[in-house]
C-alpha cells in the first residue's frame, strides 16, 4: 500500500473518492503534520536546553538529550518533506478539480446552445433576413411617396411662382413711384414774420494787405539804378 494509501485509508478494493473529497483529506493531513511540526521543534528547544544544563554538571545526560534532538529533528526533515509533496499533490487536485467545473460548464453551455439552435436553419435565417430588407425598403418608398407633395395633386412650376413673384414687387414699386406725397402749397409755406428783419452790421474794410515780396525787389532794384546813374 503506497503512502497515500496508508494516510487515507484506502483500500484497492474501496471505490476511489471523488477530488473535492481527497483535497479535503490532504488539507486535513496538512493540518496534522503541521501541528506535528510544531510539537518537535518545541521538543528539540527543550533537549536543548536540557543539554546546556547538563553540559558540565551531567554529561551523560547532555548527550541523550543532544541524540533525541537529533532523532526530532530527522523527523522534522522528513514531515517537510511530506508536507511538500501533500502541497504539491493538493495544489493539482484542486486544477483538476477546477479544470473539471470548467470543461462541466462549458460542455453544460454547449448543450444550451445547440438546444437553441435546434430549430434554426441558416437558410431560413437567410431569407428572413432578405424578408425584412425588403420590408425596408417597402417601408422608405412608402414614407418617399407620403412625404412627396406631387401625390395631392400640386403639381407648380417653380419658375412661374418665381415670374408672379416679380410681378407683384414691380406693382408695389410703380405704387410707391406714383404715391410720392402731395404737392406743397402757399398755405403750407412759413409765414412772414410781422417785425422788420435787424440788419446785418456792416463790415469793416480790412486792412491792406502786406505788399507781396516781389514788389519790395524791384522798387529796390530802381533804387539802386538811381544811385549808379
Amino acid at each position: 500500500m503506497s503512502i497515500f494509501g496508508k494516510i487515507f485509508g484506502f483500500k484497492k478494493d474501496e471505490k476511489a473518492v471523488t477530488t473535492g473529497e481527497a483535497i479535503q483529506k490532504l488539507r486535513e493531513t496538512e493540518e496534522m503534520l503541521i501541528k506535528k511540526q510544531e510539537f518537535l521543534e518545541s521538543k528539540i528547544e527543550q533537549e536543548i536546553g536540557t543539554a546546556r544544563k547538563n553540559g558540565t554538571k551531567n554529561k551523560r545526560a547532555a548527550i541523550q538529550a543532544l541524540k533525541r534532538k537529533k532523532r526530532y529533528e530527522k523527523q522534522l526533515q522528513q514531515i517537510d518533506g511530506t508536507l511538500s509533496t501533500i502541497e504539491m499533490q493538493r495544489e493539482a487536485l484542486e486544477g483538476a478539480n477546477t479544470n473539471t467545473a470548467v470543461l462541466k460548464t462549458m460542455g453544460e453551455a454547449a448543450k444550451a446552445l445547440k438546444s437553441a439552435h435546434q430549430h434554426m436553419d441558416i437558410d431560413q435565417v437567410h431569407d428572413m433576413m432578405d424578408d425584412i430588407a425588403e420590408q425596408q425598403d417597402v417601408a422608405r418608398e412608402i414614407s418617399d411617396a407620403i412625404s412627396n407633395p406631387i401625390a395631392f395633386g400640386q403639381d407648380v412650376d417653380d419658375e412661374e411662382l418665381e415670374r408672379e413673384l416679380e410681378l407683384l414687387e414691380q406693382e408695389d414699386l410703380d405704387e410707391a413711384l406714383l404715391n410720392v406725397g402731395p404737392t406743397t402749397t402757399a398755405e403750407d409755406l412759413p409765414s412772414v414774420p410781422a417785425q422788420a428783419v435787424p440788419s446785418v452790421a456792416k463790415r469793416e474794410p480790412q486792412r491792406a494787405r502786406a505788399r507781396p515780396a516781389a514788389d519790395n525787389d524791384d522798387d529796390d532794384m530802381k533804387e539802386l539804378a538811381a544811385w549808379a546813374s
